[in-house]
């Protein structure tokens, strides 16, 4: 009895052993949806009066200005706005920017006439989703060390992070950015990892094996082969082929596809490649997706739709617009009164020095103190007409200078340019001139302030869609036999009006390159944006290349993804060196 009571009292003074700290080594995941809530069927009746729309399960009163249909959900939720055309009535889904979506975006949508004043129709809005993958990895110091990659957004990439671990705390902090730390909790019951966004949202990361991390790996499973498969033939306007059959070696394409393989770790400086097309004689011969990106999946085309500004100005003017590339800008704009500095300079500005980015306007997207770059223009509320914003800029130099100036609020511009010349919204310009005749689906516009296309980039595009803007250029105006812009305003958009640097030109709208492979240079044209997004135009080959990606932010990382044509397309479509 006495030998038991001292064992156990001994036992009691014994210390309690630390808890031992959690193994956090490994691939954890988070995907977070957070909208739209309102998804799927729309239904108008008009069997009486007034008419009435439901959206999941909202229902509302429609209003109706002749043929012109709209109507706002409760809430700021979304609205739709269209117009009655041949019994059926053809508008926009304009749904609200979200938590990870900057902006409204409008997405086409037909009602199509059912029984007895009822049209019916779905709606597929852009999903407000963030992914996020963190790679824990132990140092031979036996440290901590993560690297995050997102492929929406790149949030976070491009860093190395360093990882406290103490108890079930467990701190991120980037050693180049003194202060910064993202911090999260372990929660050991549930096994996740819940990270606080600096004070956006809480993420719950979960343990990841590679078949549950979709978009982390260039491909899933392990197994998949990279061998060359001629694209699925899918109603969309293009013919497909196999390579051989234009011209084209498989070698040096399967050789690219094992590069894209290689290139894609988690460490700072490896492009991330999500999507890869070819087209050559007007046939589509190449397709490849990667991190869980897929034929049907609109991406963010960035600055790469700006291109689309000189398109509609061009088909403005074949629609019979009193424009021209020598058009003075502010007459165009009679509504603005007492605009800021106005002066001779300012009113000399054309529409070609818009197209050009030599506006002269106090305009730099690459230096963060100009007044009119585009995130000091997108990110101050005092002035939500973007199109005054822009006009309101002083001046830094009279318009026409051979330097460009990288400006997207000048780009943007021209959708005011078109809007006043036409009359007409660019949302519906957009539809009717350019998606319905090149038979584009499953688009998002993204919009202004005044529910309006934004045309300096961010249209969410399939990437066979983004293919037929350069082979609409390489072919002279031209889709499926239907001309649709004049073949000299294709002419005037791809040649030199300005220069950014050596081999790097600017048309309307269009980046000017030479690409030199096998001791012959190549003149090529291109539309480029921010995370490797490209449309790229060889016009001596008869060749068109698209290009997605997701290295947003790293300007050095995803611009050299044009090495891909070079090294590797361009080969495939010249004979077999002997």
């Amino acid at each position: 009895m006495r030998a038991g009571l001292l064992c156990l009292l001994l036992l009691l003074s014994v210390p309690a052993a630390a808890a031992a700290p959690p193994d956090l080594v490994g691939l954890w995941g988070n995907e977070t949806v957070s909208g739209p809530l309102l998804a799927g069927a729309i239904t108008v009746d008009g069997r009486q009066t007034p008419w009435r729309a439901s959206v999941g399960g909202l229902s509302v009163t429609v209003e109706r200005d002749g043929d012109a249909v709209s109507f706002a959900m409760p809430g700021g939720q979304g609205h739709f706005r269209g117009q009655l055309v041949d019994g059926d009535i053809n508008g926009f889904w304009i749904q609200p920017a979200g938590l990870t979506l900057a902006s409204a975006y409008a997405t086409p949508v037909v009602l199509a006439h059912g029984h007895s004043q009822v049209w019916v129709g779905q709606v597929s809005p852009l999903p407000d989703r963030v992914t996020q993958y963190l790679e824990i990895r132990r140092k031979p110091d036996a440290s901590l060390q993560a690297f995050l990659s997102n492929p929406e957004y790149n949030l976070g990439r491009g860093r190395a992070y360093d990882v406290h671990v103490d108890n079930d705390a467990v701190v991120l902090t980037d050693p180049k950015r003194k202060g910064w730390a993202l911090n999260g909790r372990f929660d050991e019951e549930t096994d996740q990892l819940r990270v606080d966004w600096q004070g956006i949202a809480v993420f719950p990361f979960t343990r990841r094996d590679r078949e549950h991390a979709l978009g982390y790996y260039v491909t899933t499973p392990a197994d998949m082969d990279d061998a060359y498969r001629v694209p699925v033939p899918v109603d969309d306007g293009w013919t497909t082929a196999a390579l051989g059959a234009v011209g084209m070696r498989v070698a040096p394409m399967t050789e690219l596809l094992q590069h894209v393989q290689t290139i894609a770790t988690p460490e700072p400086g490896h492009p991330q490649v999500h999507g890869l097309l070819v087209a050559r004689h007007g046939k589509l011969a190449f397709e490849a997706y990667f991190h869980g990106y897929s034929r049907e999946q609109a991406h963010d085309t960035r600055s790469a739709g700006k291109s689309f500004a000189s398109l509609l100005v061009g088909m403005a003017i074949d629609h019979g617009a009193k424009l021209s590339a020598q058009t003075p800008v502010l007459p165009l704009f009679p509504e603005y009164q007492k605009l800021q500095h106005v002066d001779a300079a300012k009113r000399a500005i054309t529409v070609g020095d818009l197209m050009s980015m030599s506006s002269g306007l106090a305009c730099d997207d690459n230096a963060g103190d100009s007044p009119g770059a585009e995130d000091k223009m997108q990110g101050q509320q005092d002035q939500r007409d973007w199109y005054r914003y822009t006009l309101d800029l002083p001046m830094t130099q009279a318009p026409g200078a051979d330097k460009a100036v990288y400006c997207s609020a000048g780009i943007n511009l021209l959708g005011g340019v078109v809007r006043h010349a036409t009359g007409r919204r660019l949302t519906e310009l957009f539809r009717d001139w350019i998606a319905g005749p090149m038979q584009m689906r499953g688009y998002h516009l993204n919009l202004t302030p005044d529910d309006d296309a934004y045309l300096a980039g961010g249209i969410q595009l399939r990437p066979r869609d983004m293919l037929k803007l350069g082979q609409l250029y390489l072919d002279g105006g031209v889709w499926h036999g239907q001309r649709l812009v004049d073949s000299r305003w294709i002419d005037a958009s791809v040649a030199r009006h300005s220069t950014f640097g050596p081999n790097h030109d600017y048309g309307y709208a269009w980046h000017l390159h030479r690409f030199r492979v096998q001791n012959h240079d190549y003149r090529v044209y291109a539309a480029e944006g921010n995370g490797g997004q490209f449309v790229i135009v060889v016009p001596e080959l008869d060749l068109v290349v698209a290009i997605t990606a997701g290295s947003y932010g790293e300007f050095s990382t995803w611009y050299q993804l044009q090495d891909l044509v070079s090294d590797y397309i361009i080969p495939a479509a010249l004979p077999a060196a002997r």
